[in-house]
């Protein structure tokens, strides 16, 4: 795959990950009302439970490159849990440059999901893949379900995007911006993908 140059940079956005329901130990002790700020959605704190990066990474994805949470009363803000039982709730909320929260309140309710349509294709092949996945193959998916019999531990760094997309970001340094190209399997990249919103 080559490298484009001169690609234009994308300014990410600072977050503020608050605590906003507590119901068990946490095992960093954190608590309703505690407040992280983000430089952005590759910089969590320092020492930050790595688990609720885990969670809340899908949604600073989405909303660095623009999506909108219609259903939330903030469009730019969702919700995310510990996936350790369910302990903590954090609220996410992107901040602008003077560190104030972007609020965009819901216009309406949404009646219900708005599940888009979404293609996964093998962009390049550039090593042995236990799945014997080709370049040119195409895994279609409408909103979050998930393919069957599709890799997991490819699905697991797709999803992230997969994500985004459904919920209208827009990618404006790709030729296509409802496209994300070079995503890489996590073992040893030997397949890349390629995810577009039909």
């Amino acid at each position: 795959m080559k490298i484009k140059k001169n690609m234009p940079r994308v300014k990410f956005p600072k977050f503020k990950l608050t605590v906003i329901k507590q119901e068990g130990y946490c095992y960093h002790n954190y608590k309703v009302g505690d407040e992280f700020i983000l430089d952005d959605f590759t910089h969590p704190p320092k020492h930050f439970c790595t688990g609720i990066v885990k969670s809340a990474f899908p949604c600073l994805y989405a909303l660095t490159f623009g999506s909108n949470f219609k259903f939330m009363p903030n469009t730019k803000s969702i919700t995310t849990t510990c996936p350790d039982n369910g302990k903590l709730t954090f609220k996410i909320e992107v901040l602008d440059d003077e560190g104030k929260v972007v609020n965009e309140p819901q216009k309406e309710k949404p009646k219900g999901p708005n599940p888009k349509t979404l293609e996964m294709e093998v962009q390049e092949v550039t090593g042995y893949c236990f799945y014997g996945y080709k370049k040119g193959d195409k895994f279609e998916v409408s909103g979050l379900k998930t393919p069957a019999g599709f890799c997991g531990a490819a699905y697991s760094v797709l999803f992230p995007v997969l994500f985004a997309l459904n919920f209208d970001a827009s990618f404006s340094f790709e030729d296509d911006p409802n496209c994300k190209t070079g995503i890489a399997c996590p073992d040893g990249g030997n397949i890349k993908f390629k995810i577009r919103r039909k």
